[in-house]
Parts: C-alpha cells; structure tokens; sequence
C-alpha cells in the first residue's frame, strides 16, 4: 500500500482535511503511582493503516496498545473507536482483537480449533464456524494442517495460526505485540511481506508494536517514534528516515553522523553551518534559521562517498584515516578518524571482491556528499 507521492491513488488519509479517523487518542495519560507511562498524547489512527509504534523498551508502545485493547484504563483522557468513546468498554465487547507475541494459542487444541475458539464463545453455530474456519485457513494458507496440534507446527506456521484465529472474528482493528519476534530472520522478513499483502487484502487497519526498525520500515504506512510516553514524531517510513524532526529520531531510525556547528549565512535554502574546528559545510533546510544559532547537521552513512583523492566537485567534505571496516556481504562500513578525534561512519556497496578493496584499514581518505544529502536539525 503507497503511503507517499502525488498521485490519485496513493493511500494517504492523513493528508485529506475531510477524512475522519478510526482511532482518534485524545490527551490520553497512563500513571502506575509516580510514574508516567503515557504523557498527555493524541493520535490519529485512518482505516486501513498499516500503523506501527516504535521504541526503545519501556517508551511506552505495549502500554498505548493495553489502552486501545481495553486491558488497561486510561489515567486520564479519551480513546475513541468510530467516534465512539470506548473507555469504559470491556476487551471482549471492543471491535478489536489482540495477537500476542508468544502467540497464546491453546496446545491441546487442533489448528481448526485454535481458530474458531473465539466464535465458538460467541455462541456461533457449528456451520457458521466450520465455514468461517475453512476462509481463515485458506487465507494463511494451512489448510492441509487443520487437524494438527501446536506442537507440530514451525514457528511460522504457529504465527500464522495466531493470526488467523486474530481475524476469525473480522476486528476492524487488529493489535500486533512484537508478532514476528520468536522467528528467525530470514523467516521474519518474508513474513513480514505476507502481513503486508494480508492487511491490504482484507482492508483492517493494523497496529503492530516492535523494536525492529527494519521490520517498521517495511511493513508500515506511518510510524509513530515513542520516547517515554510521548510521541516524537508521526510520518511515512521515507519521511522519517530521510525529514527527522530531531536528532532522538534521526539518531534511533538508522546509522546516522553528527556535526556539531554555527548558522553562518542562509540564501534561501541553503544554510552554511560551521563546525568547531571552523570548517564550513553546505546544506539545505525548509526552515529559516537564525545566525549564529547552533544546529547539527545530520547525514546518513550510505549519502557520504569515500575515497584516496579530494572530490573536486564536491563543497563538503573531510579528511581522516580509515579506523575500522565492518564488513557485512553486500556492503561495508568505513569508520574514519578525523584529526580533532571524532568518527564518522560511511557505507559503500562491494561492487568488487574484498580483496579487490581499493580502501583498507590505516588509509587517508576523503569523505565527501553533495549539498543535498545532509539535513540541519536544531534540536
């Protein structure tokens, strides 16, 4: 599902003035005693978003989704599903349903009952389940596993059971606690597609909680980026790792290099920033900023070009002696040393074999970028 651009059919509600949220969190505050877990937040949650709360342990994420599940009140504030107030609404009356991380499916039932136990506790019928059963497991497909138990299954095929036994019941929202943690990675990430091209089949709006930025970035619409209790920053995955607000959100999404200086001049866009050390360095911004104010220009690894000559064509860039290579098959990391001590990471593809490498350890190098590649961020 596209979540940025300018065409017709990008899926974007949070940009439309007249659309009305699903999940609308309204100055929602959560204390145990003397501590905050959640802190005064609002959130706008659009039908059909693939929605992702993001963050260190403790940020708060499982807490907002405990609150939107009903496991948990709310200190203070309101939780509104289709405009409706559902704080005083119990868990099993909410048009919502929960998949945990372990799972919680039950070892003694078959796959098919594990499935249709929610239905059967509504009182539906025998056909009415056994119908709504046979959907779910060709939508996962599983249906030549129907009759086995938990225990026989892949972990895989076990968060896949979980997950139809979450959308038996047709939520209009479904909960995901860090769903994909017990696999490996490679069953993860391939996972994390079939979620995807789930969600926008069925058209229900997911919320998934996780530590994995990888797994946020692939699979979400829009990113919430928590910070004890509060939100830092809202946006699309690009928007986030390429337009952070700050430097906890630039710093938290991705590698990222810092540099520490002083607003010089602005001509339009372009903003000159100078470092301690006096070097000056180019960048754009969409905001003014002031002289002599102190901002830190913020620049990916992947953005900075290395090499054994000074660019010609480029207006930034450093010197330094190549300090470490971390070597990850597709790509390598370069930690270079500049001369006042400080590290700056830069990444490029191995295009050739490593020990065809024309730069190793101990080398003097030039890193380099173009005017556009770094943001400034003054907070």
């Amino acid at each position: 599902m596209a979540a940025s651009g300018n065409t017709s059919d990008v899926f974007a509600p949070w940009n439309d003035a007249s659309a009305t949220p699903l999940i609308r969190f309204e100055g929602v505050t959560k204390r145990y005693g003397d501590f905050t877990a959640i802190d005064n937040l609002t959130l706008d949650i659009y039908e059909r978003e693939f929605y992702a709360l993001l963050g260190p342990s403790g940020c708060g994420k499982t807490t907002l989704l405990r609150l939107l599940a009903g496991f948990e009140e709310a200190t203070e504030g309101r939780i509104l599903i289709g405009g409706k107030d559902i704080s005083k609404v119990p868990p099993n009356q909410r048009p919502v349903n929960m998949m945990f991380q372990s799972y919680a499916l039950f070892p003694h039932m078959s796959v098919a009952k594990n499935i249709g136990f929610g239905l059967k506790q509504e009182g539906r019928s025998k056909d009415e389940i056994a119908q709504r059963v046979a959907e779910m497991l060709t939508l996962v497909q599983l249906q030549e596993f129907a009759k086995r138990k938990p225990h026989q299954l892949s972990g895989g095929q076990r968060q896949r059971v979980a997950l139809a036994r979450s959308l038996a019941k047709n939520p209009k929202l479904l909960l995901l606690d860090e769903p994909l943690g017990a696999l490996d990675k490679k069953l993860r990430e391939r996972t994390q597609f079939e979620l995807m091209n789930l969600q926008e089949k069925l058209g229900v709006t997911f919320m998934i909680v996780t530590h994995d930025q990888e797994e946020a970035m692939t699979v979400a619409s829009r990113i919430a980026i928590m910070d004890k209790g509060i939100v830092a920053q809202v946006d699309t995955p690009a928007m986030i790792y390429e337009a952070p607000k700050n430097r906890y959100v630039s710093d938290f999404i991705g590698d990222v290099n810092f540099i520490e200086g002083t607003v010089t001049a602005q001509q339009d866009h372009e903003i000159t920033l100078q470092s301690a050390a006096g070097q000056d360095f180019i960048l754009h911004s969409d905001k003014p900023l002031a002289i002599s104010s102190t901002a830190w220009l913020a620049i990916r690894p992947e953005k900075i070009a290395v090499s054994k000559e000074p660019p010609e064509d480029r207006r930034n860039k450093l010197q330094g002696i190549v300090d470490d290579i971390a070597y990850s098959g597709s790509i390598s990391t370069y930690h270079v040393r500049l001369s006042n001590g400080d590290l700056i990471k830069a990444q490029m593809t191995n295009q050739r074999r490593l020990s065809n490498r024309a730069i190793t350890w101990e080398d003097n190098v030039w890193l380099s970028w173009t005017d556009t590649a770094a943001i400034a961020l003054t907070e």
